[in-house]
């Protein structure tokens, strides 16, 4: 890479402004402190280095060994197979996004891969999820699906399969779209990542033309987003790289989506809010955008019926229930040959997982008792038996016989509330941790400082409690969410509560900076100065407090994570990013945040010299004193803030491809945004404040009278301003700031969380109870959700189950 690099007569710098990769990134690879990388990072240092075909190739087998791509190394070493033929020239569009296109494919199979082994489902083997054609109802003509003219006979589609299958299934369907159907927990988002799998991994047309990508679309309202902008949105969202502009001037993720490149897989149509569900259905069938569907077999016939027609050119399979052949295979090997009573593993009263399942299952293969019709039915999901594998498999003294008392499980909804309600304490059990073994103890001491840190030994009922909050907060009134996005933990709050925060931490802010600023320079007394931050300290958060509740009041009160950098030079992948309508859209959003916090400072003013003064509230010169600084300030502060924010935002460049797209990883991003903001905002601002105020009273002072503005006063108020302003918005109104104030310390306050949140989540994670999509965590089953947020809410004491009047007669 060094070598490439001097032969081209290029710094590190100018290599990272032609390519649009981090000089860190550079570095690392020039060192050899980083291996592996993405084929999109490959793509773009051959093009700065512009790379001839063996090169590429070269570059290509020591920089991405280990993951060939479905999508060949564009540029100049494309369509060079043929011997003393010239090469096509693709465009610079197509090159990028076959890039972007590689690096996708690579991502969402290493992801969806480790989901697969967080789920276990290759433990001890894979379920035998069946699958047999859906109800002719439920699907278009098989005329239709096969896109054939009139008059042509379509071929038969293959009767069943099962989850091995499903993706050569897919293959064979001309129009690429494809609906599976099941009940709850039958299966259907593992036969969706397995199809995810199977395509990235196998040979056909859509291993080279399209990258399947599963989405949530639960969340989805097709009346007020369309489909293609709700895609690129949640591609945004979950893959930080894609916001990287083209050169056609669009994002990435955008670029793909028009350009055919994705195929959606959309799980759980079911989980879309009732009343959307037909628009949803009929937004979908408005598009010829190949898809795969998931959803439950009975809402989406309910949306079939009310739309009057299925999913257009779609073929439909519907998951089979397993049979007690199935489970007596599978649950007989999940729980390991384990010494019993002090004896070895195979001997006398050696009891393995076949003599531990022996009762149950043969009560099940007998199908003579009801009980065991129960528990066979219950039991005909992976879901239930994953939750019965956790709980008596894979914890000590259970024994799974009290699923047959007939007494404590009358009715299969008893039976799965056992199984839902166990889950929880069964994961939660406490685990002695393992001591590291490094050779260096005081290497071994701190790792085992850090592995107890976050691998605590949580107590089962306070975990409980905690998911159950979490659970809670998913619920809205018109429907449920399913995204548990760490930037919104803090909507579980009262709005009321959040204000009074918000208040009460920007007033600490800006009494803190106004002591540390007027103490340091300002020529007043000590006393005047702990009386001027302790007026302006509490106004100042007042005037926040306000202008967040309004946003809140407006559906404003949370805030995504920025996923960008500030770059203070150079350009953003060679594509200018709109400057001016960036700046005049953030302007505009933040100038009446600085006009109330100008007319709060006016205000503390005014009471400050009443105070120190002993002057009367009522005093006309005051109040007329009072009045033009309002206005006189308001603008100051307004105009100083959008000018702020606003080349702040046209600064902005997104994240390179190296950004982690992970909870943990956005969070840690975030921050360092934050604090980059924060640098620059305090100085600015302060300048701003400063300069801009001599102007304004400059300009005012023909039409008001005459009015001072010093520049050292100037100064003074600008550095508070800019330090209490920078700490406010930080802490207030950035989603770090909200995670540190409500997530990290009000809910813990209150004991809706833990103090450690971020440990928490990822140890559900790891435990099975909570899974990653993208950015965002999301309980494992949409089942436990409900269940969790039900008996949190049950107990709630003010807790009251809805009563509904009893229609007339």
């Amino acid at each position: 890479m060094r070598r490439l690099r001097t032969q081209a007569g290029l710094t590190q710098e100018q290599m990272a402004e032609r390519s649009g990769v981090s000089v860190r990134t550079i570095r690392r690879l020039e060192t050899g402190k980083a291996a592996d990388h993405r084929l999109g990072t490959v793509n773009l240092l051959a093009d700065a280095l512009d790379l001839g075909a063996e090169d590429r190739r070269q570059l290509a087998s020591v920089l991405a060994p280990a993951h060939p791509s479905p999508i060949p190394l564009q540029g100049k070493a494309n369509g060079d197979s043929d011997v003393g033929a010239e090469p096509e020239p693709a465009s610079e569009v197509d090159r990028v996004l076959a890039g972007a296109a590689a690096e996708l494919a690579r991502e969402v199979g290493r992801r969806w891969q480790k989901e697969e082994e967080q789920r276990r489902v290759h433990d001890p083997f894979p379920l035998p999820v069946r699958w047999n054609r859906a109800p002719a109802r439920l699907t278009d003509h098989a005329e239709n699906i096969q896109r054939l003219p009139p008059g042509v006979r379509p071929e038969p589609m293959e009767p069943a399969g099962d989850l091995r299958s499903v993706a050569e299934a897919y293959r064979g369907i001309p129009s690429g779209r494809l609906v599976i159907l099941g009940r709850a927990g039958s299966g259907k988002s593992i036969m969706a990542i397995r199809l995810v799998l199977d395509l990235l991994g196998g040979s056909g047309p859509d291993r080279s033309r399209r990258v399947p990508v599963i989405f949530g679309v639960g969340a989805w309202d097709a009346t007020a987003v369309a489909l293609r902008d709700w895609l690129v949105d949640l591609l945004l969202r979950d893959y930080p790289h894609l916001a990287r502009r083209t050169p056609g001037g669009s994002t990435l993720a955008a670029a793909l989506v028009d350009a055919g490149l994705i195929l959606p897989v959309l799980d759980g149509f079911d989980e879309i809010a009732e009343g959307l569900r037909q628009e949803a259905l009929e937004a979908l069938n408005a598009t010829s955008l190949p898809l795969v569907l998931t959803s439950r077999a009975g809402e989406y016939a309910e949306a079939v019926s009310a739309a009057r027609a299925p999913l257009v050119w779609a073929a439909g399979i519907e998951l089979a229930g397993l049979t007690p052949d199935d489970l007596s295979a599978y649950l007989s090997r999940t729980a390991r040959p384990a010494a019993r009573d002090g004896r070895a593993p195979g001997g006398e009263g050696g009891e393995g997982g076949e003599a531990l399942w022996d009762l149950v299952l043969e009560v099940l293969r007998s199908g003579k008792d009801p009980a065991g019709g129960r528990l066979a039915e219950v039991l005909s999901t992976p879901l239930m038996i994953a939750l019965a594998r956790t709980m008596y498999s894979e914890a000590p003294g259970r024994d799974p016989a009290e699923l047959l008392d007939a007494g404590r499980f009358p009715t299969t909804s008893s039976l799965e509330d056992h199984l839902l309600a166990g889950f929880v304490p069964t994961v939660y059990r406490p685990r002695v941790a393992e001591r590291a073994a490094t050779g260096d103890p005081d290497r071994d001491r701190r790792q085992d400082r850090r592995d107890r840190d976050r691998r605590r030994n949580w107590d089962p009922d306070r975990a409980r409690h905690w998911l159950g909050h979490l659970a809670h907060h998913l619920v809205r009134l018109d429907r449920d969410r399913h995204d548990l996005a760490w930037w919104q933990i803090g909507e579980s709050l009262p709005r009321s509560t959040r204000v009074v925060t918000v208040a009460l931490v920007s007033a600490l802010c800006v009494t803190v900076s106004d002591w540390a600023v007027v103490l340091l320079v300002a020529p007043i007394t000590p006393g005047e100065a702990l009386v001027q931050g302790a007026v302006v300290g509490p106004v100042g958060g007042l005037a926040f407090g306000c202008f967040y509740a309004v946003m809140a009041a407006f559906g404003g009160g949370s805030f995504a994570p920025s996923q960008v950098r500030l770059r203070l030079r150079g350009r953003t992948d060679g594509i200018g990013r709109r400057p001016v309508r960036t700046f005049t859209d953030r302007f505009a959003a933040v100038v009446p945040g600085g006009f109330v916090m100008g007319i709060g400072c006016a205000c503390a003013f005014a009471l400050q010299r009443a105070l120190y003064e002993g002057r009367s509230l009522t005093d006309p010169a005051l109040v007329e004193a009072l009045l033009i600084n309002m206005l006189v300030l308001g603008l100051i502060f307004s105009s100083a803030a959008g000018l702020v924010f606003g080349l702040l935002a046209a600064l902005e460049t997104p994240l390179d491809v190296g950004s982690a797209a992970t909870p943990a990883g956005l969070l840690s991003a975030n921050r360092a945004t934050v604090y980059r903001q924060v640098l620059v905002i305090v100085p600015v601002l302060t300048l701003a404040i400063a300069l801009g105020g001599g102007l304004v009273v400059r300009l005012l002072a023909g039409v008001l009278g005459p009015m001072s503005w010093k520049l050292p006063e100037g100064l003074v108020i600008g550095a508070v301003g800019g330090l209490g302003g920078g700490l406010s918005y930080a802490l207030c109104f950035t989603a770090w700031g909200q995670w540190l104030i409500f997530s990290r310390l009000l809910l813990p306050l209150t004991g809706k969380l833990p103090w450690s949140p971020e440990d928490f989540l990822d140890d559900a994670y790891r435990r099975g109870v909570l899974r990653r999509s993208g950015a965002v965590y999301q309980f494992r089953h949409v089942r436990l959700q409900h269940h969790l947020g039900h008996t949190y809410r049950r107990r709630q004491g003010n807790y009251t189950p809805a009563t509904f009047p009893m229609p007339p007669r």
